[in-house]
């Protein structure tokens, strides 16, 4: 399955507390870095180490990319439409056709969605987390409601050709 296409989406879902969490980390992580590196001026007091300008600036770059390691935890989406489902994770996308999801699972006490693959694999959807609560709910029963309409097409595809 190639890219899903806007026009034929239904389900969209990113994390909501996630993402909030992600941005307020990030700009920590900067705020951070930059005041140590500002705090680092002259020489340590214990020998001869001196802090330049060049030290300073690889702090500000090494928050900036502490930054984007925490902003990576908001790139969780997912994208149902009657063709397949796309899910995009942290690190990997997946384009997958309906009809190697055996389940869209969000049982009790777990973190976020699972798709049950036909090959008894399993794939994590983080975009869909326990701690969005409502929102989570809607989107597991967009996903749900998909995946039946896929069946209930496949099913009656086999019975009029029988």
């Amino acid at each position: 399955m190639g890219p899903v296409l806007a026009e034929e989406t239904v389900v969209e879902a990113r994390p909501r507390k996630v993402r909030v969490v992600a941005w307020i980390a990030a700009a920590a992580i900067l705020v951070v870095f930059t005041v140590v590196a500002t705090a680092l001026t002259g020489s340590t007091g214990e020998g001869p180490a001196v802090f330049r300008t060049g030290d300073q600036a690889a702090m500000i770059g090494l928050g900036f990319c502490g930054a984007l390691v925490a902003l990576g935890f908001a790139r969780p989406r997912v994208w149902g439409s009657p063709s397949g489902i796309r899910v995009r994770n942290v690190f990997g996308t997946y384009d997958l056709p309906w009809n190697v999801v055996r389940a869209v699972r969000f049982e009790p006490g777990h973190p976020w969605v699972q798709l049950e693959l036909e090959d008894d694999d399993t794939l994590s959807v983080l975009a869909i987390q326990a701690v969005d609560k409502e929102y989570a709910l809607a989107a597991v029963r967009g996903l749900r409601a998909l995946h039946a309409a896929y069946l209930t097409q496949q099913s009656a595809a086999s019975d009029s050709r029988s």
